[in-house]
């Protein structure tokens, strides 16, 4: 402001000061929410005392065979022909929190998100059943804090995964390879045969599955992604027997049960899923 004389003086604005309050405030409380949501959506692994000891001493996990199955009914596949059987033991799991995690009945998310399984005959092979979502932004925690906890010499790496049958894209009609189905994706260390035809292009793999791969391409590390093409939404058990020839590859180091029990199938896939494809 100047004068009659020609001064300037300074010009005290109460209502710019304290719009200027406000903002910091405003500020420093936006800052204040989104650090609570970074920590809690941090992806967080627990492992049980006879890992973490070995873990904490410096060492990493002794591991020959990785299988992660995510999604539902890659889950399930491990739950039926893999796990059903008592030569696997829990040995921890990650605690995942997103908008999209609803627990089961009876658990929380973190028990529910993702459980790893050790073999007792052969602790070097580790099963991982995702069966959450997992948000872009939790996809690089989840692999680089799964992955540091193994050695990397001589590990293979074999993801089962879910995928709609509406996202897979061809020239051709579906008729001659009907839903559903497998297709292949493998990093350029993997050297084992797939099961089944490589994915086509344009078709990509994401999520999780994406992930993980880009992890093992990275770190040159063997691993081969199984997707399955489904036209059920939800748990389905012919959905789930479309896995089988994915670990016919792993020989005696995943012993699968070809004919699980029906207390087992109905354990694992409600009564009114077991037949759900079928039109009447």
């Amino acid at each position: 402001m100047a004068t009659f004389f020609g001064e300037v003086l300074s010009v005290y604005s109460r209502a710019v000061e304290e719009g200027d309050d406000d903002d910091l405030d405003e500020n420093e409380e936006d800052e204040q929410i989104r650090r609570e949501l970074e920590e809690k959506r941090e992806v967080r692994l627990h492992w049980n005392p006879e890992v973490s000891e070995t873990l904490n001493s410096g060492n990493k996990l002794q591991c020959s065979d990785f299988i992660v199955a995510v999604g539902l009914n890659a889950a399930r596949f491990l739950s039926v022909h893999v796990l059903s059987s008592a030569n696997w033991d829990a040995v921890g799991h990650a605690s995942v929190w997103n908008e999209r995690i609803r627990a089961p009945s009876g658990q929380t998310s973190d028990e529910s998100a993702c459980v790893l399984y050790r073999q007792k005959d052969n602790p070097s092979v580790l099963i991982c059943q995702v069966a959450c979502h997992i948000s872009e932004d939790q996809l690089f925690q989840w692999t680089e804090k799964v992955f540091d906890c193994l050695l990397h010499r001589e590990l293979n790496v074999t993801v089962l995964s879910d995928s709609s049958v509406a996202e897979y894209k061809t020239a051709d009609s579906l008729c001659s390879s009907s839903a559903p189905f497998l297709r292949s994706l493998h990093s350029r260390d993997y050297r084992g045969q797939p099961v089944c035809r490589s994915l086509e292009q344009p078709n990509i793999v994401t999520g999780l599955p994406a992930a993980v791969m880009n992890h093992c391409e990275v770190h040159r590390i063997g691993a081969v992604v199984y997707q399955c093409y489904s036209d059920v939404i939800g748990l389905d058990s012919v959905t789930i027997e479309t896995y089988s020839p994915a670990l016919s590859r792993l020989g005696k180091s995943v012993l699968l049960d070809p004919s699980p029990s029906t207390d087992v199938l109905c354990k694992f896939v409600r009564p009114n899923n077991i037949q759900s494809n079928l039109y009447i």
